[in-house]
């Protein structure tokens, strides 16, 4: 077996690369795949193994990557998200099953167009498969699909980091900046009353409690996936709402709020001594080029992904909340980020050892069993808990 990774030199594929490596056969061949080749190769050396290697692939260049790529069994795509249509015309090409890490919702609803494609060739597509979306669906399905009547999803994420750093990063991201600029810029999707609208970005901001040490958060709108493919895979049990909401820490909140208001979230190119560049392009290169900060005593950080499952049970109504604490693993040296890292990983090996056993482009809600993934995240440090609750009165 072959697993690709590309944008495997990134902040999210290295995690995924490198949980591949501890826990993928070790017969299995991993292949780093990006554009820039030598972050690339000097990740695969650092491996010191036979079975990670590197090449150069330009996701741009379809009919090339599709030569290069050949005999893949499957190809996780760590790209930007805007690359995703690209992306799974390439693992068509190959023959390889595919998996990304979401798609903002536009895109995200596109490529579920290509569902038959994928079907017709004997291939599954997993359309969102890190924490959110990803372990968030996953959560989300563990409930429902125990529900007689789905009523209302509602996701959230909180989290801290207390890690002491040098030197402290300007502008602490941990994935591209584009993808959170954007995040704060383009109108979240929200489904309320049976039917998809578009709010204001970043409203919402109420307080939530999540579970210490995390606490109380202000959770806020944000355009995500999981409103893209919750109420599609719930209609028949009555789904009304699905809402998003993430909570940044105020000090972060303010930097990307002040850098989207003065325009750099911005994809319009303007002229920059005869060069054109958009500013949201030139913003993310400067800001994920900061100095590599190092940690400085023991990893402080904690993750609580939430969701929030409303329905009725024989005729009762219900209310689940499914969590996911995450706080890193030490020995692989990566914090709370595996909980987006780890799972494309965790799905490409349950695709290959036909745990996954369903073809087309499917939300991970549709395809995954709950039981044997959240057995992998405990696997990887990362624990589930689920509470029922009478009535529908807890907080969403």
């Amino acid at each position: 077996m072959k697993y690709v990774v590309l944008g495997g030199a990134g902040a999210m594929g290295k995690i995924t690369v490198r949980d591949l490596y501890e826990t993928a056969p070790a017969e299995h061949e991993i292949i780093i795949a990006d554009y820039d080749l030598k972050k690339a190769e000097e990740l695969a050396l650092s491996f010191n193994s036979k079975r990670v290697k590197a090449l150069k692939v330009d996701v741009k260049n379809q009919a090339e990557a599709v030569k290069i790529l050949k005999g893949a069994s499957v190809i996780i795509n760590s790209v930007q998200y805007q690359y995703n249509l690209d992306v799974m015309k390439i693992a068509l090409g190959v023959g390889a099953h595919y998996i990304d890490l979401g798609g903002l919702f536009h895109e995200t609803r596109k490529q579920l167009g290509l569902h038959e494609d994928f079907q017709k060739a004997g291939l599954t597509a997993l359309l969102g498969i890190g924490c959110a979306p990803g372990i968030t669906n996953i959560m989300a399905a563990h409930a429902a699909d125990s529900l007689d009547t789905v009523s209302e999803i509602h996701i959230k994420l909180g989290s801290v980091d207390q890690t002491k750093y040098k030197p402290k990063p300007v502008l602490g991201v941990s994935y591209s900046l584009k993808t959170i600029m954007e995040e704060f810029s383009f109108p979240p999707a929200v489904f309320s009353k049976g039917k998809f609208k578009f709010v204001k970005p970043m409203s919402g901001a109420d307080s939530h409690r999540f579970p210490a040490p995390v606490g109380v958060q202000y959770p806020m709108y944000t355009i995500h996936s999981e409103v893209a493919t919750l109420p599609l895979s719930y209609q028949d049990k009555g789904i009304k709402e699905v809402s998003f909401k993430i909570a940044f820490s105020p000090e972060f909140t303010g930097q990307v709020k002040f850098l989207r208001d003065l325009g750099l979230a911005s994809h319009e190119p303007i002229d920059i001594f005869g060069v054109k560049v958009a500013p949201i392009d030139l913003v993310n290169k400067v800001a994920m080029s900061q100095p590599v900060s190092q940690q400085i005593g023991d990893l402080k950080q904690y993750a609580v992904s939430r969701s929030i499952v409303k329905g009725t049970k024989d005729q009762r109504k219900v209310t689940f909340i499914v969590d996911c604490h995450t706080q890193g693993i030490p020995e692989w040296q990566l914090g709370s980020d595996i909980d987006t890292g780890c799972p494309p990983s965790i799905a490409a090996q349950m695709l290959l050892n036909g745990q996954i056993k369903l073809r087309g482009t499917l939300a991970p809600e549709k395809a995954i069993p709950s039981g044997l993934f959240f057995a992998e995240l405990e696997k990887r440090k990362m624990k589930i808990t689920v509470t029922e609750k009478k009535g529908w009165s807890f907080a969403s």
